[in-house]
């Protein structure tokens, strides 16, 4: 499964942005995407994760009630749809794929390319 990652940009303290991630291949149930983010001179850290029948959804603390996950499987991507965004929210995002969840991004085989958020206050 490859994964196309995009949306990301430069917005305010407060704006939104929704970041699509598009995977060429087929997602089974068992499947979960996940978007991590990592800002420079910090560790990759997990933001959210969904598993592809969308049963389950699991956020990172900082991010719940502010982010969403959410996919099409017609479309064969995931979304993640980010409101109130904070300075603390800036980083490159990545969404990748997984056959289990997991917090940590080594247990992540496949990633796509990252898109960049930045927010300013």
């Amino acid at each position: 499964v490859q994964l196309q990652a995009s949306g990301g940009g430069s917005v305010q303290s407060g704006d939104s942005l929704r970041l699509s991630c598009t995977a060429s291949g087929r997602l089974f149930s068992s499947h979960v995407v996940a978007w991590f983010r990592q800002a420079p001179e910090k560790e990759r850290e997990f933001v959210a994760a969904a598993r592809w029948n969308q049963q389950r959804t699991y956020y990172k603390d900082s991010v719940k009630g502010r982010f969403t996950i959410s996919r099409d499987s017609a479309k064969n991507t995931v979304y993640l749809q980010m409101n109130s965004l904070k300075p603390e929210d800036t980083g490159i995002y990545y969404c990748a794929v997984s056959s289990a969840y997991d917090t940590d991004y080594r247990a992540y085989r496949n990633w796509g390319q990252g898109t960049l958020v930045t927010v300013s206050s």
